[in-house]
């Protein structure tokens, strides 16, 4: 007999069917009643036991996370809450289940208890929601991409490049770490490595990404990326998973027209086809703001959120223009922000990028025109000489989403922007070579995927919405 998911019996018109079923218990009452989820919505499916014919050995089997197989009949409830019921005609215990050290009851747990059983902690209806929103992002982002003529690449995950110029790296190496080989100024001699250079993690697949956006004309990257800092906020990971297209022959306003088109397009996607998770987890936050102070609730549900970035049109201001607003804003001039801004040039915080979004223009945001001096080398100098052609968006309750620019093409300007941070030219003699050989206007954005995932689920920390986290002092499972 074919095995049905939970999914496809609550969704489907069917009754007085016999069904096969496989999952595990929710709960299990008055020795009759079984909730049982297999993972493929969030919804359990009741299971009526015929306890009178069924032997003691299994109805005590019959616990809280025991996996089970189970043949029925499949019939209109007669009780409330569930529209179908199956009459369990046999039931099977499939494997072994130990209700007395099972750490996940049915009872609220923390989430901090849940990430020390990362390994169950999807057995909850939070985290369940959580995960299958991320996959049903995974896919649009995928879809999007194909469905626009990108052409999916795999960039290195072990480099010998720095993308961000932020030294932050984890190294690779199969050298002795108590006696490795030195020069002859007594320095790691990393010749004598398993790649025969110093060689790290990667935090980025763009300069790659660029290498095929010049031959192939629109690419993407999504995969892992990696950041030795060691920061333990509630927004930082040391393992994350990075979306970075790439378009030949792309300027700065049209990169802006790509990345609005593909936010929109993925959230609309989401809220089209995720609608129970996404409706569980807003009514999750709407009992967690009842437990906070006034200031500290949440301005708009999970949902408007979401319709919040997909009706409106993205306000383009530039870097300048915002300057000016938050300097003259109220917050600023009555000390509100913890972070003041006095002058041009300053790096924006999320409190601003937040009030921007939130406060002044009430819609999403695309900053441009940054000052160069806070931006990375690849970034294309304007005529100005202290701006680069960069663009951040900034979306409601997470400040900046989407970070990107349109790339410097010129050979020599790219060489002085190197030569003045210090970056040798013989680590990136390659990346020079696409400004030699047929060089042209190109542009791309990088989007953290947990970043995404935070703003679409709503969770509020990082280490929530990744199966499992890697940070600092953290790398169990």
């Amino acid at each position: 007999m074919t095995s049905h998911t939970v999914s496809e019996l609550l969704s489907k018109d069917i009754v007085f069917s016999e069904v096969n079923i496989k999952g595990w218990v929710r709960t299990f009452r008055a020795n009759r009643f079984v909730a049982l989820n297999d993972g493929s919505t969030l919804h359990n499916i009741q299971c009526v036991v015929d306890f009178e014919n069924t032997d003691e050995a299994t109805l005590k089997r019959i616990t809280t996370g025991a996996a089970v197989h189970i043949e029925g009949d499949l019939v209109e409830s007669q009780g409330k809450g569930q529209r179908v019921e199956i009459i369990v005609k046999t039931i099977q215990i499939l494997g072994d289940s130990d209700p007395e050290t099972y750490p996940i009851q049915p009872k609220k747990h923390s989430f901090e208890f849940l990430r020390e059983n990362a390994h169950l902690r999807t057995r909850t209806n939070t985290f369940s929601a959580v995960m299958r929103l991320r996959s049903a992002l995974s896919f649009a982002i995928h879809k999007y991409f194909n469905d626009h003529g990108f052409y999916y690449m795999h960039t290195p995950i072990i480099t010998g490049s720095d993308a961000e110029g932020a030294g932050e790296m984890f190294k690779v190496s199969k050298l002795d770490a108590k006696n490795p080989p030195l020069d002859e100024k007594g320095v790691v001699d990393y010749s004598k490595d398993f790649f025969g250079k110093e060689t790290n993690l990667t935090v980025s697949g763009q300069l790659e990404a660029e290498t095929y956006a010049m031959s192939l004309g629109k690419v993407y990257t999504f995969g892992p990326t990696f950041r030795a800092e060691n920061s333990n906020t509630s927004r930082h990971l040391s393992e994350f998973w990075m979306i970075e297209p790439e378009v030949a022959f792309l300027d700065l306003a049209g990169n802006m027209d790509l990345a609005e088109d593909f936010m929109k397009s993925v959230l609309s996607d989401i809220l089209k086809n995720n609608r129970d998770d996404l409706e569980f987890l807003e009514n999750r936050l709407i009992e967690e703001d009842k437990t906070k102070p006034q200031l500290e609730r949440s301005d708009m549900r999970l949902i408007e959120k979401l319709n919040f970035v997909i009706d409106n049109n993205f306000k383009r201001v530039s870097y300048t223009e915002a300057i000016d607003i938050l300097r003259n804003s109220k917050p600023n001039k009555k000390k509100k922000f913890k972070y003041l801004i006095n002058e041009w040039g300053t790096d924006l915080q999320s409190e601003h990028e937040r009030f921007l979004v939130e406060k002044h223009f009430k819609c999403p945001v695309i900053l441009f025109d940054y000052p160069a001096h806070i931006k990375a080398f690849y970034m294309r100098l304007n005529d100005d000489g202290k701006t680069v052609r960069a663009m951040d968006i900034l979306f409601p309750g997470i400040g900046e989403m989407v970070g990107g620019s349109q790339r410097e093409e010129r050979l020599e300007v790219l060489k002085q922007k190197m030569a003045a941070l210090q970056i040798d030219e013989k680590e990136l003699w390659w990346y020079l070579d696409l400004r030699k050989y047929g060089t042209a206007v190109h542009s791309g954005f990088g989007l953290g995927f947990e970043r995404l995932v935070m703003f679409v689920t709503g969770m509020s920390n990082i280490r929530d919405v990744i199966p499992f986290p890697r940070t600092p002092q953290n790398a169990e499972f």
